[in-house]
């Protein structure tokens, strides 16, 4: 059955008249339709998926994800995209659409379904419930509501948008993409998806794509995540086979590290794991969860007996334990980390270990990743990942499958969406090569600019909204801004000095001599000399002050603050963080 056989339609909107908006002004009642589109994120990273249609006085959402911190991000939880514009437009939003259950596409949802005026959101069932899990641990966040789709149906979502769902092939179930009908065209957000192949490697899905070229593309908008990567993808199939081979092989325990939401992959494992005879243990709260929530949707039937607790893995023989763990990513308080840094309670490596990271790297991991098989290895496990075997395949298109739906979908213009710059514009390049378009109609826009669609042109204007990064640390969300971060670095980097200096409130005479306290600058019993020249020029400084005046302390610190800085920076090249503390008595 293909999609067109299959639509239903739901109506889901109110007709109440809105407020003629200062968009609609400009554009004026007779003139040609323009629809706006903005991505709030996951155009200039990996995560942080989040984009808008505005037509009007309506606006429609995509995805609401969140980016796992960077190097320049010290101390950082998560990152989630800036919605200030449309927190001051939340009366137009009609619509929040989740293409799938991935924390880069849901993971913001808790801290800014409020202040988006929790709109309905449009989702599966699958990832609803993954949402729901997670607005548990959120008691302060509103109470999400929610309108089921399925791959088929139509959805009416305000006067001037409407959606038809259809089935992708991705790493979690239930991903969906979707055609947006908007009144300049049809518009296509495909999710992420990727190909899966059966076992005569004939692609499955391919009349989905089809069916969408026929219904007249004005744009198509492709992931671009796998833009640099040739071929094809590497067949679920495949990799069963090959992880098969490696677990019959293990003389002792398995130990499996992969992503929580890899939902087929893990189903996969298992079964292999109950035809192999070992039990199973999860490790990691996610994985825990969703694997849970897989079960009762009916996604995963196991076997009564083969889940055990954790804490009961040391009852079995080596031989009969799988051990499945979240963390290959070397995220520090994952499991599979806590396993390699021997700070697991109920996990310690053995050199009979066989140890398998079932899945690739997420660009800017590299170094956690090198650091989590160097320290597994040093404990004796043998460790398998996907360089050495075809035992992960990724969820996103590689090129001669994006070329594939370019080439089907036929669309008059292109815009590629998730991922750096690099991987968009080669994306970009795969479209003029395969559709012959011109530059003019493949565009390349980053967070925060505003594009706007007419029903013959596409172009990125000058107009910006504000995308830069709101930060969740801890209980704070949006309190760590760039002066936080810039002082984090520089204490990473060049380290940080103390200098109490206890002066008379009568005089303004220094009582004793400046005491200094130095953490990640100098070793202080290495450095007497270096310190006695800087109590010498604190002296010198407060010595310079008329003692007639009374004692400014915050120009008294700023002057010890800039002066000590530039003495150490000759001395040493550096700058520290200087932080003066002037007590009066």
């Amino acid at each position: 059955m293909t999609p067109k056989t299959a639509l239903t339609q739901r109506r889901t909107f109110s007709r109440t008249r809105r407020p003629v908006s200062a968009e609609m002004k400009r554009e004026g009642a007779d003139s040609e339709p323009v629809v706006r589109w903005v991505a709030l994120g996951g155009l200039e990273e990996i995560g942080r998926n989040m984009m808008f249609f505005e037509y009007r006085d309506e606006i429609i959402i995509i995805d609401a994800g969140l980016q796992f911190p960077e190097e320049e991000t010290p101390g950082i939880d998560y990152i989630i995209p800036n919605v200030s514009y449309l927190e001051e437009r939340k009366e137009k939003i009609k619509a929040l659409i989740i293409t799938h259950g991935h924390y880069d596409h849901i993971g913001a949802i808790p801290y800014l379904l409020g202040k988006l005026g929790n709109p309905i959101i449009y989702t599966t069932q699958i990832s609803k419930e993954i949402i729901l899990r997670r607005q548990e641990d959120f008691p302060h966040s509103p109470k999400p509501n929610f309108v089921m789709v399925k791959g088929g149906e139509i959805h009416k979502l305000s006067e001037n948008f409407s959606a038809t769902f259809f089935d992708v092939i991705h790493n979690i179930p239930e991903g969906v993409g979707m055609i947006i009908k908007t009144p300049i065209g049809n518009v296509v957000h495909p999710g992420e998806f990727k190909f899966d192949y059966d076992n005569e490697g004939h692609a499955r899905g391919l009349d989905t794509w089809k069916w969408v070229s026929e219904q007249g593309i004005h744009t198509l908008m492709l992931d671009s995540t796998g833009a640099e990567t040739p071929g094809y993808s590497l067949s679920e199939r495949v990799v069963e086979k090959e992880l098969e081979k490696i677990f019959k092989a293990a003389e002792g325990r398995i130990i499996v590290g992969t992503f929580s939401s890899l939902l087929d992959r893990l189903a996969e494992i298992i079964k292999i794991a109950e035809h192999l005879k070992r039990r199973v243990a999860i490790s990691g709260f996610s994985m825990k969860t969703n694997i849970q929530i897989a079960q009762n949707l009916k996604y995963m039937k196991i076997q009564r007996g083969t889940l055990i607790p954790i804490e009961e893995v040391n009852r079995h023989p080596d031989d009969k334990v799988m051990i499945l763990a979240t963390g290959a990513q070397g995220e520090p308080n994952a499991a599979l980390m806590r396993v390699a840094n021997g700070e697991h309670r109920h996990v310690k490596v053995k050199n009979t270990d066989t140890i398998i990271l079932s899945s690739s790297i997420v660009p800017g991991n590299e170094r956690s990743v090198q650091n989590l098989k160097d320290n597994l290895a040093r404990q004796g496990a043998k460790i398998f990942h996907y360089k050495m075997l075809d035992i992960h395949s990724s969820g996103h298109a590689p090129q001669e499958e994006l070329r594939t739906v370019m080439r089907l979908v036929k669309p008059r213009f292109f815009l590629p969406i998730h991922g750096y710059y690099f991987m968009r514009s080669r994306n970009a390049q795969l479209a003029q090569e395969e559709l012959g378009l011109e530059t003019t109609n493949t565009l390349i826009a980053d967070n925060g600019l505003v594009v706007e669609f007419r029903k013959d042109s596409v172009r990125v204007t000058d107009e910006k909204v504000p995308v830069f990064y709101v930060m969740v640390d801890g209980l704070g969300v949006g309190d760590v801004g760039e002066v936080v971060l810039r002082d984090r670095i520089t204490l990473a980097q060049e380290g940080m000095i103390v200098i109490i200096a206890t002066l008379s409130r009568q005089n303004g005479r220094v009582l004793k001599n400046p005491d200094i306290i130095s953490r990640g600058f100098i070793y202080l019993k290495e450095n007497q000399g270096m310190l006695d020249e800087i109590r010498r020029k604190i002296r010198g400084i407060i010595g310079r002050i008329p003692r007639h005046q009374p004692i400014d302390a915050d120009y008294l610190k700023s002057l010890i603050r800039d002066q000590i800085g530039q003495f150490l920076y000759n001395k040493t090249k550096r700058r520290p963080m200087i932080l003066p503390v002037v007590i009066e008595v």
